[in-house]
């Protein structure tokens, strides 16, 4: 400003004097603050680190609720003091209503130190918590710990195993016993006496397992606990697996001076399963029983007790999975009647969509069998079938039956198959109502009695908004609204995720998005990274806000396209587009993606000579079949953790998508890319962890050495002692550097 007042009193030569002094100290200042204004102004670039170092861009959510059994009220864990408490809260209001369990108060020995509350499960009547700490994980669901009963009002504290770590304990219903896993046996603790029951006595390792699953049941029926609670408390029913005549797969384990070998029964495609059976122990006479099953069947996927405490509901299925059955077995007289069977051309899917009423009138179950995921109501022989939802859509999910209400609550993918949302029809199948208002995916969780429920959305471009609803569906109040990572995702200003469809050259229409460059200019041409799963029944094309996206919006930033089709076979548009890629796995769905890619290639801001693909898994199969069966049309790939040939994959997955490879040996060789190396033309990266249980190593070995007897050159990378997940410390952050530098290096 003082330069201004001056101006008035200069003319003449003093005045062009002072000006071109004034410009050469002014524009040198100008040209610095321009830059430095430009640039404050300019969003920021997000790293690699930001993502898995910091985790800026991590969500909040609402975790860890459990519903009282008044469903007016919920607990949670929270920190206090250093340790862990359960709180008790009001769900109308969210007010914390009482500490239930303070975080020091479970003491077990009178000089001993507080246990550190790391999961809880209350008894029946909410008087008694059974408490576990120090948990260790065994497989994708199973764990192991030591647990505590702690009574709420006389503040005692029982140890339920002194003899070790056990697995899936459980209150009876009546609050007095727990059951639990310890060395393959199945026991029971009566917390009144402190006499703990050996139920059996022959489980061994790598042999016999009572009340628990082998790994392939965990794995691929999504269930580790083998054994269940009758209604009345007096009788268990439990599975017995003898996995003695199962193969064994052995992986080192390293980090020590000589690495430790870890051996495990792994049943491979065509290879024996373990032989499973059922039983149940009275624990009034103190005897074992024996469920005979006069059916020819390999699999038992699924128990459940009725209402009734004689009457145990067996699925049961044979080896190709093309049945499923449902009997009632009599545990008092030993009857088994067969009250169900659905078939298929294909393959029939196990879900835990099975409510049986309270009134005992009959069943809910959820069935493909006419084209899409529909619930069915029967009477407790299998009969008086009443379908209650209708249309060319698929039901999702059954939250339960509110028997008072007279309400089903399901979640289903009528209004697209890239969203979902939740819904209540009665009980007659009229009056279907939508009870979710915003567009996206909606997760819903209810309460006791179906009070409330809590709704986790969010969408392709919104992360969770968590909040707590009516069973009308009317909002009463936000829990978490992520507002924060909201805000820092609008500082960085990313590139929408836009939703497209295509046509194939079999016309087939299949659905995608894309992530452009944050500049994008319709005049230039950009390269293309494509990213696919592909599997059986999954999507990847759906209205949610993935973790990976801002990975995904790192690399559109700087320069590239990122796209993802969800291929025939896929999830959410009927049984017979999901189930088109029976017995040929890999087949139809590389055609999609590679006709993706055409595509892509086709539009004229894509560089056709630039299109990459990875995935993970199921994703690592279908990117190194592109890069190899469609090497004219893809120029990189990644592939992390891949099944290289389907004959190395687990019996109950692979055999229910190809059969045995004795049946269809054509379906497992003609789209296992370890046969197909010969045909590589472009850049791949191979990616594994040395100790992934489900994806054996040995997949990208085998790939290995065809590439090398092929002559092709690679990329490997082994991370050691890291399972599916790979993750742990540092290896994510390390991972996706590692991937970002090979697609900028070549794509």
């Amino acid at each position: 400003m003082g330069y201004f007042v001056k101006f008035g009193a200069l003319s003449g030569t003093n005045y062009n004097s002072f000006m071109q002094r004034s410009l050469r100290i002014l524009l040198p200042a100008l040209m610095l603050a321009f830059p430095i204004f430009i640039a404050a102004q300019a969003p920021p670039e997000i790293t690699v680190r930001d993502i898995w170092g910091s985790r800026k861009f991590s969500q909040k959510s609402v975790s860890g609720i459990r519903s009282m059994k008044d469903g007016k009220h919920y607990t949670r864990l929270e920190d206090d003091r250093g340790s862990k408490a359960i709180v008790k809260y009001s769900y109308e209001t969210g007010e914390k209503v009482a500490v239930i369990v303070a975080g020091n108060e479970v003491v077990p020995n009178k000089n001993g130190k507080p246990i550190s509350i790391e999961n809880y499960e209350f008894s029946a009547d909410e008087k008694k918590v059974l408490i576990a700490t120090e948990v260790e994980s065994i497989y994708r669901h199973s764990t192991r710990a030591s647990y505590y009963v702690y009574n709420l009002s006389s503040k005692k504290v029982t140890l339920v195993s002194a003899a070790g770590k056990v697995r899936l304990a459980t209150f009876s219903p009546a609050g007095d016993k727990v059951a639990f896993v310890r060395e393959n046996n199945l026991f029971v603790l009566d917390i009144n006496t402190s006499e703990t029951l050996k139920c059996t006595q022959d489980g061994k390792s790598n042999s016999i397992i009572y009340g628990a699953t082998d790994w392939v049941y965990e794995e691929e029926f999504g269930f580790d606990k083998g054994f269940s609670w009758a209604p009345d408390g007096n009788t268990i029913a439990y599975y017995r697996f003898d996995e003695k005549d199962v193969p064994e797969f052995s992986m080192d384990m390293y980090g020590e001076l000589y690495p430790q070998p870890y051996t495990y029964k792994y049943p491979k495609a065509g290879e024996p399963n373990a032989f499973a059976r059922l039983f149940f122990y009275d624990l009034k006479a103190r005897s074992e029983g024996r469920i005979d099953i006069p059916y020819d069947f390999e699999y038992i996927p699924r128990i459940k007790w009725t209402r009734n405490s004689s009457l145990l509901c067996v699925q049961i299925m044979p080896r190709l999975q093309n049945e499923l059955t449902y009997l009632l077995a009599n545990v008092k007289d030993g009857s088994v009647n067969e009250i169900l069977k659905e078939t298929s051309k294909s393959y029939v899917e196990i879900t835990d969509d099975l409510y049986f009423l309270k009134d005992g009138s009959g069943f809910l179950r959820s069935s493909e069998k006419n084209g899409y995921n529909h619930i069915y109501r029967y009477d407790m022989q299998g009969g008086s079938e009443k379908q209650l939802t209708k249309g060319e859509w698929d039901v999702t999910e059954i939250h339960g039956v509110d028997e008072k209400g007279g309400l089903v609550y399901f979640t289903s993918a009528e209004v697209s198959p890239m969203e979902r949302h939740l819904y209540s029809v009665k009980l007659n199948g009229s009056g279907k109502k939508k009870l979710t208002k915003e567009a996206g995916t909606n997760r819903s969780v209810f309460s006791s009695g179906f009070q409330y429920f809590i709704n986790y959305h969010q969408s392709a471009n919104t992360p969770n908004f968590v909040s707590l609803h009516n069973s009308d569906g009317k909002k009463i109040r936000d829990l978490e609204t992520n507002e924060n990572l909201r805000q820092t995702l609008d500082k960085y200003q990313f590139a929408p995720k836009e939703f497209f469809q295509f046509t194939t050259s079999q016309k087939v229409t299949l659905n995608g998005w894309m992530i452009k460059p944050r500049d994008f200019d319709a005049s230039k041409k950009y390269p293309v990274l494509m990213y696919v799963y592909g599997g059986p029944g999954a999507q990847t094309v759906k209205e949610t806000w993935g973790f990976n996206d801002l990975w995904y919006q790192m690399l559109a930033n700087k320069g590239y396209i990122i796209v993802s089709v969800d291929n025939r076979g896929t999830g959410a548009r009927g049984a017979e587009f999901k189930k088109c890629t029976y017995t040929a796995l890999g087949y139809l769905e590389t055609e999609d993606q590679i006709e993706g890619a055409k595509y892509m290639a086709s539009q004229p801001y894509v560089d056709a000579d630039r299109i990459g693909i990875w995935g993970w898994s199921y994703g690592g199969y279908m990117s190194s079949l592109c890069i190899t069966k469609g090497a004219d049309v893809f120029k990189t790939a990644i592939a992390v953790a891949p099944v290289t040939n389907w004959r190395y994959y687990d019996t109950i997955y692979t055999e229910r998508y190809m059969k045995t490879p004795g049946d269809n040996p054509g379906g497992y060789d003609d789209n296992s890319p370890i046969n197909f190396v010969d045909r590589l033309n472009g850049n791949y990266l191979l990616i594994h962890g040395t100790a992934d249980d489900n994806v054996h190593v040995q997949n990208s070995m085998e790939m290995v050495n065809a590439l090398i007897a092929a002559n092709k050159q690679f990329d490997f990378y082994l991370y050691p002692d890291r399972n599916h997940g790979i993750y742990g410390g540092n290896t994510r952050l390390h991972l996706y550097n590692k991937m970002t530098n090979f697609i900028l290096e070549n794509l």
